[in-house]
C-alpha cells in the first residue's frame, strides 16, 4: 500500500469521526453530495473532516481542519430534497498533504496518522486510571450512553479507547479534534484522563445542584404546610375564608345556570387553595369577576302599549314605514306569547339612510338596554369567541363584553357594518357570528373564555350593511332582511325641519330665534348642493350654514338671520350640482341615459355610442365588466339582425367600428340592466336619429329583443326623480316593484313599460 493514498473530502459541519465508530450523519450541499458519488463510484471509502465554521455554507481549503478520519460507507439512504443520510463506519486516522477539486468535489491525498507509543508503564497507569475513572461516572448517573459504556469498558487497547471516548464523551468539537490529531498515544490518553475528570467533575456539580433544588422544594412544601394550619387556625377563630365565603354565595345568589354555578364553585375551590402570589390565583379571580358581572338572570322589561313603541320610533325619524312595521309586530307577538326568540333583523342601504340611528331607537321604543359593535374590519375570530382564560391577557369576545355592558339579557345588539368583515390567518369571525345569529342555537353560546354556555336567544341582534354582496350565505340566510332605499326629496325636506336644523343650531350655540331657513332654501341645499342617497352631506350643508350664522351673529350686526334661497350663496359659495346634472341637456345622436343601482343608492349613467369608418371593430371602454360588455355585444347582434327594419344596410356594418363608451372610466361598472340602453345609442349612432333627453331607462335585452326585468328600481327611479328626467322606461315584468316607490315620485315619472326592445326604440329615438 503506497504511503500517500487518494480520497474523496467530505466537510463535517459541528461533528467529528473517530476510527473504530459507526456514525450516521445528513449531507446535503452539491460539494459534499459529489463527494459521496466519487467514493460510492470507487472503493466506498471516504476522507471526513471537521469544518472550523460551522455556519459557513461555501467552504475553500483553508475552512477544513486538515486531520480527520477515514472511512467506509456503509449505507447510502436517499431523503426528500435530494438530501442523503449516509451510515459510516471510522477506519483509520489521516492527515491531508494535498488538496485539489475534482468533478465538483474535493479530493485530499493524505497520509496515515500512525500511533507513536512510549513508555508502556506510563501508557498502562494513565489507561488504568481512565478506566477506574469511568467506573466511578457510570456508578452513579452517567450522561453517556449504556452501548457507550460497554464498548469503553471493554476496549483493551489504549488508542482504540481514546477514540471511543471521544466519540462517546459530550465535549466540544474543538477537543474532539485535539483528540484526534494528537498522534502520540501517552498524550491521548492523557487528554482523555482529564476530559473523563471533567465528566466526573460536572456529575457531582449536578448531583449538589439537584439536593440544592430538592431542599427548596421541601422548604416551600414546610411553609405550605404551616400556611394551611395557619389558615385553620384562622377558621377556628371565625376570621378567616370571609373573601371566599363572600364570592361562594354571590355565585349561588347570582341565577347562573347549572352548570354555570357549578364550574364557578370548582373554580373557587382551586383558588382557595393557591397562594395569593400565585399567577393562576389571579386568573381565576378575573375569571368569576367575569362570571359574577355578566346578566345571567337580569333582563328589562319590555314597552307595555305598542302605541308608545311607535310614538318613540315615530318621534325619531320619518319614514323608514318597514323598520317601524316589523317591531310593531315584534312586541305585538311578543305581548301575546309572553315569550320568543329575537328575529335577526339586517338593515341594507346606501350610507346615509339611518340604518344606526334606527337600531339606537328601537331600543328606546322597546325599553331596552342598547350595545353597539362595529365588524368593520374585524378578522380575528377570537374578536367575537374570546380566548381561552390560559392564555396571558385574556378576555371573553366582544358578544359577551357586549353582554356585560348591556347588565341584561335582552338588549337590542347592534352589529355594525357586518358586510365589511374579513378573515386571515386566525380564523373567519363570519364563522363564529353563524352560532350567535341563529336563533335555535344562540341559547347555549359559548364563549372560549367563560367555557359555559350563554344564553342570546333573547337578544334582538340587528345588524346593518351597504350590500349583501359580500355578506357569506350561511351568514345571510340566518337573517331577516329590510331594505333601506334613499329618500325623496320631500323626505329629505322632511328630515331636515323636523331632526337636522334642531340639532345643528343647538350644536352651535344658536336659538331658534336667531337663525331660521325657509322651505326654499332647504329645497335649494337639495337639488344644488347634495347629490345622494341618505341626509349626511345634506347635514353637513345645515351645519356649514349655522356656522356661517354664528360668525355672523357673533359680529354684533345682526340680532337674527334668516336663510332663503336667494342669500343661500353668500354662506355656501356657488351651486354645487345642477338640477338633471347628470341628465342630457338636448336631444342628441348616439347618448343615452341609463339607470344604474349602486351600494350607496341608485345612480345615472350616460351611454355614449360613435360609429366610425373601420372594419366592423367593436371597441368598449369605461373600465366595463363582464355583464355589459356582454349585454353591447347582446344588443350590437340584435340591431345587425333587424337592420332591415330600421332602414340600415346590413353591409355598413362590416365597415363600420362601434365605439361604446360610459363616462367616468376611473370607476369600475357592471351589471346587465344596460342593455335596453346600450341598444338605444347604437340605433341611434347608425340611423343618426336623436335620443330624447327626457327619457331613461333600465332592462336586459335577449338577442330576441326580449326586455328582461332588473332589481333596484326603486333606487334607479329616485336617481332619475333626483336629476329631473320625466320618462323611464322599464321592464313590464317589474310593474309589481312600483309600489315600493314613495306616491310623490310616481307622480313626478311616467314610467312607461315595455316587453320588446322595438317598443324601447319607438318611445326613446325621435323618428324611429
Amino acid at each position: 500500500m503506497s504511503k500517500f493514498q487518494d480520497y474523496p473530502l467530505l466537510a463535517l459541519r459541528g461533528r467529528v469521526v473517530f476510527p473504530n465508530t459507526t456514525v450516521n450523519f445528513d449531507v446535503g450541499r452539491m460539494i459534499s453530495l459529489s463527494a459521496v458519488k466519487y467514493a460510492a463510484d470507487g472503493d466506498s471509502r471516504i476522507f471526513v473532516c471537521a469544518q472550523k465554521q460551522s455556519d459557513k455554507e461555501e467552504i475553500t481549503d483553508d475552512d477544513i481542519f486538515t486531520s480527520g478520519t477515514v472511512v467506509k460507507l456503509r449505507q447510502i439512504t436517499r431523503l426528500p430534497g435530494n438530501n442523503l443520510r449516509l451510515s459510516v463506519e471510522g477506519l483509520f486516522r489521516a492527515t491531508v498533504r494535498q488538496l485539489r477539486k475534482e468533478n465538483g468535489a474535493f479530493v485530499a491525498t493524505v497520509e496515515e496518522i500512525a500511533p507513536v507509543h512510549g513508555d508502556p508503564s506510563l501508557e498502562e497507569a494513565y489507561f488504568r486510571t481512565s478506566k477506574e475513572i469511568l467506573k466511578e461516572i457510570t456508578s452513579s448517573d452517567s450522561r453517556m450512553s449504556k452501548d457507550g459504556v460497554a464498548s469503553l469498558d471493554k476496549c483493551s487497547d489504549p488508542d482504540e479507547f481514546v477514540n471511543l471516548a471521544g466519540h462517546y464523551l459530550q465535549i466540544k468539537v474543538e477537543q474532539k479534534q485535539e483528540l484526534l490529531e494528537c498522534p502520540r498515544t501517552v498524550e491521548r490518553l492523557k487528554m482523555t484522563d482529564k476530559l473523563l475528570n471533567d465528566e466526573l467533575e460536572i456529575m457531582r456539580l449536578e448531583r449538589k445542584i439537584n439536593a440544592v433544588v430538592r431542599q427548596n422544594i421541601e422548604k416551600n412544601q414546610k411553609e405550605y404546610y404551616l400556611r394551611e394550619q395557619l389558615k385553620a387556625i384562622h377558621t377556628e377563630l371565625g376570621d378567616d375564608g370571609e373573601e371566599r365565603d363572600e364570592l361562594e354565595e354571590k355565585i349561588k345568589a347570582k341565577g347562573m345556570s347549572e352548570e354555570a354555578e357549578n364550574k364557578c364553585l370548582k373554580e373557587l375551590s382551586r383558588m382557595s387553595r393557591m397562594q395569593t402570589s400565585s399567577p393562576d390565583y389571579n386568573v381565576l379571580r378575573v375569571y368569576l369577576d367575569w362570571m359574577l358581572d355578566l346578566p345571567w338572570g337580569e333582563q328589562t322589561q319590555d314597552t307595555e302599549k305598542l302605541s308608545d313603541a311607535v310614538k318613540v320610533l315615530e318621534a325619531d325619524h320619518y319614514g323608514l314605514e318597514k323598520i317601524k312595521e316589523r317591531i310593531t309586530e315584534y312586541l305585538a307577538v311578543l305581548k301575546r306569547t309572553g315569550g320568543m326568540n329575537a328575529p335577526i333583523l339586517c338593515f341594507v342601504g346606501p350610507p346615509g339612510v339611518g340604518k344606526t340611528s334606527i337600531a339606537s331607537s328601537v331600543a328606546r321604543a322597546l325599553g331596552r338596554k342598547f350595545v353597539r359593535m362595529s365588524l368593520g374590519g374585524v378578522k380575528d375570530e377570537a374578536e367575537v369567541r374570546g380566548h381561552r382564560k390560559t392564555y396571558v391577557g385574556a378576555m371573553p369576545g366582544r358578544i359577551i363584553s357586549g353582554m356585560k355592558k348591556a347588565c341584561s339579557l335582552n338588549p337590542v345588539f347592534l352589529l355594525d357594518e357586518i358586510d365589511k368583515i374579513s378573515s386571515d390567518l386566525r380564523g373567519d369571525p363570519a364563522d363564529a357570528l353563524l352560532e350567535v345569529l341563529d336563533p335555535a342555537q344562540n341559547s347555549t353560546f359559548i364563549d372560549r373564555y367563560i367555557e359555559v354556555p350563554f344564553d342570546l336567544s333573547k337578544v334582538l341582534f340587528i345588524t346593518t350593511a351597504n350590500s349583501l354582496d359580500t355578506i357569506p350565505a350561511p351568514l345571510l340566510d340566518r337573517m331577516e332582511i329590510i331594505e333601506l332605499t334613499g329618500y325623496t326629496h320631500e323626505e329629505k325636506r322632511e328630515i331636515a325641519k323636523r331632526y337636522l336644523i334642531d340639532r345643528k343650531r343647538q350644536a352651535n350655540g344658536l336659538k331658534s330665534t336667531e337663525l331660521t331657513i325657509s322651505d326654499g332654501a332647504l329645497d335649494e341645499i337639495i337639488e344644488g348642493y347634495t347629490m345622494e342617497a341618505g341626509v349626511r352631506s345634506l347635514e353637513r350643508r345645515i351645519d356649514a350654514v349655522c356656522r356661517k350664522a354664528a360668525v355672523k351673529l357673533s359680529g354684533g350686526k345682526a340680532k337674527k338671520l334668516s336663510v332663503t334661497e336667494k342669500n343661500l350663496d353668500s354662506l355656501l359659495g356657488a351651486r354645487r350640482y345642477e338640477r338633471g346634472g347628470k341628465a342630457l341637456k338636448e336631444d342628441e345622436v348616439g347618448a343615452a341615459t341609463g339607470l344604474a343601482w349602486t351600494a350607496v343608492g341608485g345612480t345615472t349613467l350616460t351611454i355614449e355610442v360613435s360609429a366610425m369608418h373601420g372594419k366592423g371593430d367593436v371597441l368598449l371602454t369605461g373600465k366595463l365588466g363582464d355583464v355589459m360588455k356582454e349585454s353591447a355585444r347582446a344588443a350590437i347582434s340584435y340591431i345587425r339582425t333587424n337592420s332591415s327594419q330600421y332602414g340600415i344596410d346590413s353591409s355598413v356594418f362590416e365597415k363600420t367600428d362601434i365605439h361604446i363608451h360610459v363616462p367616468e372610466g376611473a370607476t369600475p361598472k357592471d351589471g346587465p340592466s344596460a342593455g335596453i340602453t346600450m341598444a338605444t345609442a347604437i340605433l341611434s349612432a347608425f340611423t343618426h336619429k336623436p335620443v330624447k333627453k327626457s327619457i331613461a331607462m333600465t332592462g336586459e335585452i335577449t338577442l330576441r329583443g326580449k326586455v328582461l326585468p332588473i332589481g333596484g328600481l326603486k333606487e334607479k327611479a329616485l336617481a332619475a326623480h333626483r336629476i329631473g328626467i320625466h320618462d323611464v322606461i322599464i321592464p313590464a315584468d317589474n310593474k309589481k316593484d312600483l309600489e315600493e316607490i314613495p306616491q310623490s315620485v310616481r307622480d313626478s315619472i311616467n314610467f312607461i313599460e315595455v316587453t320588446d326592445v322595438d317598443a324601447v326604440f319607438r318611445n326613446a329615438i325621435l323618428g324611429i
